[in-house]
C-alpha cells in the first residue's frame, strides 16, 4: 500500500481547511517526499488555470505519484455541485468535471474521485438519481479511454443523500453497469454510515470495485487524534490485498504541516507492525 497526501494546488490563494502542507507546490511536494508519502491526490480548484509542466517537474523531482485527482475544492472552495439546483452553476460544474478528467489524464493519474462535488440527489428532484446515472456515465466514457478511472464516494447522511454507505455504492455502481467506476471508501464517513471498521473494505474488495481510500479519524482530524480503529482497517486491507493508495484527506489541525507529519508517521507505524 502507499501513503498519500491530498494536496491543493496553487491556482487558488484561498486554503481550503483539508489542505495539507504549508508553502509553494514544490515545496509542500518536497516536505511530502521528506516525511515519508509516497505520492498525493491534487485536488484543483480551477483545473485550466495549473501550471502543469511545473507540476509534473516537481513531482519528478521528489519521485511522487499522483494517486488521484480530487474534486473536493469544485464544491468546497468553488461552490460547484453538478446536481446544483441552479442550472448555470450545475453547467459549470459539469465543465469542470471535464477539465479536471483532463487534467488528471496530464498528471498521469489513474483517478478522479467524486464525492461531495455530486451535490444532492434531492436538489433537483425525482429525477435526480436518473439525473446522475446519465452524468456519470458519460463522463466515464470520456475519462476512460483517457486512462482516468471514476471513483464515488460515499458520504455520510447529514452532508449527502443517495449514495450514503459501501452498500449504496456498490448498489449504484451495478445500475449504473461501467466499467469506469469504482468506489472510494472514506473512514470519517464510515463512522457515521457503517457498523464494521472491516467488513464495507471486504464488501468493495469482493465487487472489484474498492479502487481508492481515504484516511482520516471520526473527527476529521489527521489519524491517531480519534477514535477509528486504524490498526483493524490497515490489517484487513492487507489481508484482502489491498495495494493501492491511502490519501490522508484531514483537516490542516493544529497546522498543514503537523497534521501531514504527524498522519504519516501514525500509519507508516501501524504499516509496519501490522
Amino acid at each position: 500500500m502507499k501513503l498519500s497526501l491530498a494536496i491543493q494546488t496553487p491556482e487558488e490563494p484561498t486554503r481550503s481547511p483539508i489542505s495539507l502542507l504549508s508553502g509553494s507546490l514544490d515545496e509542500m511536494l518536497a516536505k511530502a517526499a521528506q516525511w515519508g508519502a509516497d505520492g498525493c491526490e491534487l485536488m484543483p480548484v480551477d483545473p485550466t488555470r495549473i501550471d502543469v509542466g511545473s507540476i509534473r517537474a516537481s513531482l519528478e523531482r521528489y519521485q511522487l505519484e499522483v494517486g488521484a485527482v480530487g474534486t473536493a475544492l469544485l464544491s468546497i472552495v468553488a461552490g460547484l455541485t453538478l446536481l446544483s439546483s441552479e442550472p448555470g452553476i450545475a453547467l459549470r460544474a459539469r465543465t469542470q468535471f471535464y477539465q479536471a478528467i483532463d487534467f488528471a489524464e496530464s498528471m498521469g493519474a489513474p483517478l478522479l474521485t467524486i464525492g461531495g462535488f455530486r451535490g444532492r440527489f434531492s436538489s433537483v428532484g425525482k429525477e435526480g438519481k436518473q439525473q446522475f446515472i446519465e452524468i456519470i456515465r458519460e463522463a466515464a466514457d470520456y475519462s476512460l479511454p483517457k486512462g482516468v478511472r471514476l471513483v464515488l464516494e460515499p458520504i455520510n447522511r447529514y452532508q449527502s443523500d443517495g449514495i450514503t454507505s459501501t452498500a449504496g455504492g456498490l448498489a449504484f455502481l451495478e445500475e449504473v453497469n461501467h466499467p469506469g467506476l469504482g468506489l472510494l471508501i472514506d473512514t470519517c464517513h464510515m463512522t457515521m454510515e457503517e457498523r464494521s471498521w472491516t467488513e464495507p473494505f471486504q464488501l468493495a474488495m469482493k465487487a472489484g470495485r474498492l479502487w481508492h481510500v481515504h484516511l482520516a479519524e471520526n473527527n476529521r482530524l489527521t489519524p491517531g487524534r480519534g477514535l477509528i480503529g486504524f490498526k483493524a482497517i490497515l490489517k484487513t486491507l492487507k489481508e484482502i490485498g489491498y495495494d493501492r493508495h491511502l490519501t490522508l484527506e484531514v483537516m490542516a489541525i493544529p497546522d498543514p504541516d503537523s497534521a501531514a507529519r504527524e498522519g504519516l508517521v501514525y500509519i507508516r507505524n501501524l504499516l509496519m507492525n501490522n
